[in-house]
């Protein structure tokens, strides 16, 4: 099981890496103040989030099959818990990768713009071209900035914590779940909703609402465009924080999820 161990780990830490990407690209759409090509981009990012997801997702189950079934004293608990390491070293891997690829997807972006679809774009890539990415490889700040650029609160911080935690421990917890209430496994397995769900209130109430906000003052203002960044490497380290955060609550809310499915 150590090899599928491994797998999924990678697995989830390109998803990781992937999504907190994203914010790289709305960064470069708003100093080229091209915003609506640059989200357009993000469908690239949700492709390969997914399709790591779709292999990841089975593969951490099987553990669960392993662990109810064939070897009851399988450390499945460890397993899960290695799993949302590998989300935590993903999103520090983004962090360290943001600057360049704030730069090459500022490339990207104007190529877009000239080529006019994703498919023309790719075939127009020459090996001259990708030779020449490395000039856009940069070390990272190490600097974690202030709270209050743009006037973003801490509240704003903390809530977003809380979203990656949840969201870090929805499925696993719930495959968890499955391991401690075995005669319902398919419908523990099936109920991270349970978990996600919250998440999912609270980005799309506190999170989505504010983040439009800071976005459009920053193609509003050369000022507020050079903090922007800042705001996202904040978002970012909340990020880490949230996964760490799930570390802390995947076994209640698998108890949560085990009691709950008990009562459906």
């Amino acid at each position: 099981m150590t090899n599928s161990l491994i797998v999924v780990c990678l697995l989830t830490l390109i998803i990781n890496t992937a999504e907190t990407l994203s914010y790289s690209v709305r960064f470069a759409g708003v100093k080229l103040n091209k915003i609506a090509i640059a989200l357009s981009l993000t469908g690239i990012i949700v492709l390969i989030s997914r399709t790591a997801n779709m292999i990841q997702a089975p593969l951490t189950a099987k553990f669960v099959d392993y662990s109810n079934n064939e070897d009851p004293s399988f450390p499945l608990g460890n397993y899960l818990r290695i799993i949302m390491l590998a989300s935590t070293l993903g999103t520090l891997i983004a962090i360290a990768l943001f600057p360049t690829f704030v730069g090459l997807f500022s490339r990207v972006i104007s190529k877009l713009e000239v080529e006019g679809s994703i498919p023309k774009l790719l075939s127009s890539v020459t090996v001259e071209q990708l030779k020449n990415t490395r000039k856009y490889f940069k070390r990272p700040g190490l600097q974690l900035p202030s709270f209050r650029y743009l006037g973003i609160p801490k509240r704003f911080i903390i809530m977003n914590i809380f979203v990656t935690g949840f969201y870090t421990v929805g499925v696993l917890s719930s495959l968890y779940a499955g391991h401690l209430s075995p005669q319902l496994l398919a419908t523990a397995s099936n109920a991270s909703g349970l978990i996600n769900g919250l998440a999912t209130i609270l980005l799309t109430i506190f999170i989505d609402p504010q983040l439009g906000i800071i976005t459009h003052k920053a193609t509003e203002s050369v000022e507020y465009r050079d903090q922007l960044g800042k705001i996202y490497v904040l978002l970012m380290f909340s990020r880490v924080l949230g996964t760490l955060l799930g570390q802390l609550v995947f076994e209640p809310a698998a108890y949560f999820i085990s009691w709950m499915v008990q009562l459906i």
